[in-house]
C-alpha cells in the first residue's frame, strides 16, 4: 500500500514525527477544546481553567506556525518542484493539516493581544469556539485524506511505472 505525504511524514522517523507533528498539536489543541467547552457550558472566564486554556492556546497557535514555516519549504516546496504530489488525496491531506493550524494562530495571536482586544471575554469565547471548530472539521480532513492509500486516486508509485515500461519492450 502506498502513503501520502502526510502519513509518511508521521510514519518515518519514529517516534519523533509522529510525536512533533500528530501529537503535540493534537493534545494542546484537545487541551484547548476541552477548557472551552468547560467555560461555555460554566461562564467562568477566570480562573484555573481559563488560564489553561490561554496558556493551551498561546503555545498551540506558536507551535503550529512553527510547523507551517518548516514544512513548507521543507516538504511542500519540494514536493512541488519536483512534481512529487501522489494525487488530489495528498494535496488535500497536506493543505488541511497546514491550513488547520491557522484558526490555532488566530487564537495564540488573540491571546497575545495583538488582535480582538476590544473585544469582551464572552465575545472571545466565540472567536476561539470558532476557531477551535474549524481546526477540528480541518485537520480531521487532512487525517482521512492523509490516511487514504493514493492509488485509490489514480496514484502509479514509481516502481510500477518502471516494471510496466520494461514490460513492454
Amino acid at each position: 500500500m502506498q502513503m501520502t505525504h502526510y502519513m509518511e511524514l508521521l510514519a518515518v522517523n519514529q517516534p519523533w514525527n509522529l510525536l512533533i507533528f500528530m501529537a503535540g498539536p493534537v493534545v494542546l489543541a484537545e487541551t484547548l477544546a476541552i477548557t472551552e467547552l468547560y467555560l461555555l457550558f460554566t461562564h467562568r472566564v477566570d480562573g484555573a481553567v481559563r488560564q489553561l486554556n490561554r496558556i493551551a492556546g498561546m503555545i498551540v497557535g506558536v507551535y503550529f506556525a512553527g510547523i507551517i514555516v518548516y514544512l513548507i519549504p521543507n516538504a511542500v516546496v519540494p514536493i512541488t518542484r519536483a512534481g512529487a504530489w501522489r494525487t488530489a488525496a495528498d494535496v488535500i491531506a497536506v493543505g488541511s493539516y497546514l491550513l488547520a493550524g491557522l484558526p490555532l494562530i488566530w487564537i495564540a495571536l488573540q491571546e497575545f493581544g495583538m488582535i480582538g482586544g476590544s473585544k469582551s471575554d464572552h465575545d472571545k469565547l466565540r472567536v476561539h469556539a470558532t476557531c477551535v471548530a474549524i481546526f477540528l472539521v480541518v485537520g480531521h480532513i487532512a487525517m482521512i485524506f492523509g490516511m487514504l492509500n493514493p492509488e485509490v486516486f489514480g496514484f502509479v508509485p514509481p516502481d510500477a511505472m518502471m516494471n510496466m515500461d520494461h514490460g513492454a519492450h
